[in-house]
């Protein structure tokens, strides 16, 4: 145990010392404006991408950071539900449920449309447009068994938009003012187009609480949706092998049972449901509310370090055009339509 605690120190203190220098940019900037500016969470991505493009941390390093980026990151979400008032989603009911599936599966399709139309092999455009519309890396990694992807449409499909999401996390505000928006209307743009959890996180909460737990609790609803997408292309995969006389053992059904159902519905996404439920239901007083906030915003801070040192800016090269014109055009289509829906939307 004293190991594997060990070997997360590096990391971990990499992540801190760049999470410091973000709180005190933040504090920096806000002396010399006079107002807020950017919050320690947008520049604690931006610092780690610097850092990362001048110098790639060493293995030693790779444990720490991971932890930061992946547990940290879940335990702020979890943490974040309890400021979270489902009531108000409640109220939302099936017209934003509707919107949210509504908007995956116009990703999805458009993303493959546009995916063939530039070249990508039909493995290689679904993948790309499931990752984009659904949740990221967590979509791509558990698809690509079903799918039978290779090596190299996995991590094309990783690289690209890790980098493009630090570009979404800086402009996506702009879109409120430009639009009319309100922080409730801007929550549910964020949650519906953003491309990784985290990045919602980064791109919503510095804007508003109320934006943030919006745009946090709709994300989470497009990663419930990571389930089902599951079942239904095992199926169509399973149902191909059947046409082709395949045996059932090697067609990629099998990765259906060893996703299991933390993956399905990752542990995250319970403890916020449950911790939004017990805000709602008046369990929890406001001190400990406060102190939760408080708790899940320096963790975030720690989680964005974490991811700004995961952004390999140099990745881009590697990338083809076709894979980086899909997810572009693709996410501007769900930025679109999620636009004429949060207007459509009762405010």
């Amino acid at each position: 145990m004293f190991s594997a605690i060990s070997r997360r120190v590096p990391g971990l203190a990499l992540v801190v010392a760049v999470s410091v220098l973000a709180w005190i940019a933040e504090r920096a900037l806000t002396a010399a404006v006079g107002h807020p500016t950017l919050e320690a969470i947008v520049l604690a991505i931006l610092i780690g991408a610097i850092v990362r493009a001048f110098w790639s941390p060493p293995a030693l390093f790779a444990p720490g950071i991971a932890l930061a980026a992946g547990f940290l990151l879940e335990l702020a979400i979890v943490l974040l539900g309890f400021g979270a008032d489902l009531q108000q989603f409640i109220k939302a009911g099936l017209p934003l449920v509707a919107s949210i599936v509504g908007v995956v599966v116009a990703a999805i399709v458009t993303g493959v449309a546009i995916g063939r139309a530039l070249g990508l092999s039909p493995v290689h455009a679904l993948l790309v447009a499931c990752g984009n519309a659904i949740c990221g890396n967590s979509a791509i990694a558990a698809l690509a068994p079903v799918l039978g992807a290779k090596k190299d449409e996995v991590a094309s499909a990783i690289a690209y938009t890790a980098v493009l999401g630090v570009v979404v996390i800086l402009c996506l505000p702009f879109l409120a003012p430009a639009f009319g928006l309100n922080d409730y209307q801007y929550g549910i743009l964020a949650g519906l187009t953003v491309y990784a959890v985290p990045q919602v996180i980064a791109a919503a909460y510095p804007v508003s609480l109320l934006a943030g737990n919006t745009a946090t609790l709709v994300k989470l609803v497009r990663v419930l949706l990571l389930g089902p997408l599951i079942v239904a292309l095992s199926l169509r995969e399973r149902n191909r092998a059947r046409r082709a006389h395949k045996a059932l053992a090697e067609t990629p059904t099998h990765a259906l049972v060893q996703t299991g159902f933390g993956a399905l519905v990752p542990w995250f996404v319970v403890g916020f449901m449950i911790a939004g439920a017990m805000r709602s239901a008046g369990a929890v007083s406001t001190p400990f509310v406060d102190s939760a906030r408080d708790s899940a915003r320096a963790l975030t801070v720690l989680a964005m370090a974490a991811l700004g040192l995961n952004v390999d800016i140099h990745a881009i090269r590697k990338v083809g055009p076709k894979v980086a014109m899909t997810v572009t055009a693709s996410l501007a289509v769900m930025v679109t339509i999620a636009l004429v829906i949060v207007r459509w939307l009762p405010r």
